[in-house]
Order: structure tokens, then C-alpha cells, then sequence
């Protein structure tokens, strides 16, 4: 099964850079920087900050369907990260070493399956998923923080 895992666009955050901390704040939001290699996952360029890296930690609406399954969480997103990393058919490395949680939601956004599999077992239940009429996109996040990774769309 064709599948494409996009970051998201940096264009929604770049206002954001020119803020400072204090404004930043009053909308919830901190700019931190990574202190170590691991731990800090971008969702514009799918991969980990490397130490020193600055980043912002912001509340992200990552599913916007009416209904129930509406949801929102917290998101990291670098400063370097000027382009939406594009994966068409393969898994990004940096969720190759993360416990994932994958949901397959139908086109009115409702939950249709959800499982949690080490980041090497991606791919596979992304087929599996893909599989069902009833799973129109895919969202993962990593499992044990519960954060949103990406969302994963039929190619």
C-alpha cells in the first residue's frame, strides 16, 4: 500500500520566531533548547533536535474533525526547519527508535482502530491499516509521552 508521511507546513509557525518570550507565553508557548540529541522530535522536519538546537513547544490542534475525536497536544518544532519533511513509502528514522501509538480514522474523523507497535513495526501496520475501507488517514503519536508525530495519508 502507497503511503506519503508529511510534516507540517513550517509556514504556520514562522510568525512565531519573531515573538518574544513573554508574548510567546501569553499564547501558551516556550522556546526551549534541546539538551541532548534525542527527546526533542520536530513535526515539520520529523526528525530529533540536536543539542543546542532551539525549538518551540507550542499546543498544536492536530485533528480538527467535528465530533468527539477533535483533538489538540503539544508539539515541538525547530527554528531550523524550513521545509516539510516528505516521506513517500518509508518510515522516518527517528520513529524507527519510538514505542508508537497508530489511530486509523474514517473520512468524518471518527477512530476506526488504534494499536501501539515499536517504531521498526510502523510500516507494516500502516499496510495493515491501510487495508480496511473504513481508514481513510492514519495519525501517530509517540506512545509514551502521547504527543502527535504525523499524520499518514494514502499515496
Amino acid at each position: 500500500m502507497a503511503y506519503r508521511i508529511t510534516g507540517l507546513s513550517p509556514d504556520l509557525f514562522t510568525h512565531l520566531w519573531a515573538l518574544d518570550d513573554a508574548a510567546l507565553a501569553a499564547q501558551s508557548i516556550r522556546r526551549v533548547v534541546a539538551d541532548k540529541d534525542r527527546g526533542f522530535p520536530c513535526r515539520v522536519s520529523l526528525d530529533d533536535a540536536r543539542s543546542g538546537e532551539t525549538l518551540l513547544l507550542l499546543p498544536f490542534q492536530h485533528h480538527g474533525a467535528a465530533g468527539p475525536y477533535r483533538a489538540s497536544g503539544p508539539i515541538f518544532v525547530r527554528q531550523q526547519a524550513t521545509r516539510a519533511a516528505v516521506f513517500e513509502d518509508r518510515i522516518p528514522e527517528a520513529f524507527l527508535r519510538r514505542l508508537l501509538s497508530v489511530r486509523a480514522y474514517d473520512a468524518d474523523g471518527w477512530m476506526q482502530a488504534a494499536e501501539v507497535v515499536e517504531g521498526t513495526q510502523l510500516e507494516p501496520l500502516i499496510a495493515s491499516f491501510f487495508q480496511r475501507e473504513d481508514a481513510a488517514y492514519l495519525h501517530v503519536h509517540n506512545a509514551r509521552p502521547g504527543c502527535f508525530a504525523v499524520r499518514v495519508d494514502r499515496h
